[in-house]
């Protein structure tokens, strides 16, 4: 017996599964299982990957390679160096060209020195005045002149100490510091004894040719330059000022060995006599005394010496060693 529909129903259509049908909203999704007349099942073409993209991300996929040539332009423009800005640079960045060069100091070599110099190193002892403010404190006193009254070179010369320089590297008294260095060049073995300088020592108002300086080392380094990697002092001709390196007047040289007070007396006779217009020497006969313009704070071996001014200076490495010797004149 069959069955009637049951009140407020209708039966589905027959051909509601039938491929391409429309279904009902009360339908549940199924897949189709009638195959087509190929006998397989048809697979959707996949797109290839540039087209899959365009498909995906549409016009934003062109933007990418524009964006990476703008992010490799700004890291190139960052990491390159700039130039300094109009205006008044620091000191730190640039510096003013003096109108008229000055002379290079008398220890600054060219070239890059060798470091195979073992009497150049500075010998061990007390502590000394590493930085000071670069400027100086000039000393009161004067003298008679001393040397031939017909010489040849007239020069008056002052002393000052740079501030910054503790009192215990000159032995806590400015005026036995000025005294020593008096003494020095009033010593008939120094230019005077060669009867062609005649010094005199003047007020520092009285229009000096040099100021003999006692100077720490940064400042040194600053008026003597660094190319000669070891603690030095020279002749600054562009100030006027013989620079005497408090590491050196503290602890003296190699050569001299315990002898600080010989090494003080070459160290003022070797830098007066560049302002005075002498040059550098070298080593005339094995075990003679050295010339006092020989380079002595480094060594008295003339190899040594020429090694350190790789070449550029009037020492041949031909193997003379002298003696040290404090005076241009005995």
């Amino acid at each position: 017996m069959n069955r009637a529909p049951e009140r407020g129903r209708t039966a589905p259509p027959a051909d509601r599964y039938r491929r391409g049908a429309r279904r009902t909203s009360a339908e549940p999704l199924a897949a189709a299982w009638e195959p087509d007349g190929t006998g397989q099942h048809q697979r959707p073409r996949k797109r290839g990957g540039v087209k899959k993209l365009v498909a995906s991300y549409g016009w934003r996929i062109y933007a990418i390679p524009v964006l990476l040539v703008l992010t490799a332009l700004v890291v190139l423009d960052t990491v390159q160096p700039k130039a300094p800005a109009s205006g008044n640079p620091s000191s730190e960045t640039a510096l003013t060209p003096s109108s008229t060069p000055e002379a290079p100091a008398s220890e600054v070599q060219a070239g890059k020195p060798k470091l195979d110099v073992p009497t150049a190193e500075l010998p061990p002892g007390p502590d000394f005045s590493t930085s000071g403010v670069g400027t100086f404190r000039a000393l009161a006193g004067s003298g008679p002149r001393l040397g031939e009254g017909n010489a040849a070179k007239f020069r008056k010369y002052a002393i000052a100490i740079e501030d910054g320089v503790a009192p215990a590297d000159y032995n806590n008294d400015e005026t036995a510091f000025a005294r020593t260095v008096d003494g020095f060049l009033s010593d008939p073995r120094s230019w005077i004894g060669t009867k062609q300088v005649a010094l005199q020592r003047v007020e520092p108002n009285q229009n000096p040719d040099f100021i003999i300086s006692l100077t720490t080392t940064a400042t040194t380094h600053t008026l003597c330059g660094k190319e000669i990697p070891f603690e030095t002092s020279c002749w600054n001709p562009g100030k006027k000022r013989v620079v005497i390196n408090v590491a050196r007047w503290v602890r003296g040289a190699m050569v001299y060995a315990r002898d600080l007070a010989g090494y003080r007396n070459y160290v003022i006779n070797h830098e007066v006599g560049h302002a005075l217009g002498n040059q550098h020497a070298a080593c005339g006969e094995n075990g003679a005394a050295a010339p006092v313009m020989m380079q002595q704070t480094f060594g008295v071996a003339n190899n040594f010496v020429s090694q350190l001014n790789a070449g550029q200076d009037v020492v041949p490495a031909d193997g003379k060693i002298c003696s040290p010797n404090a005076f241009p004149a005995g």
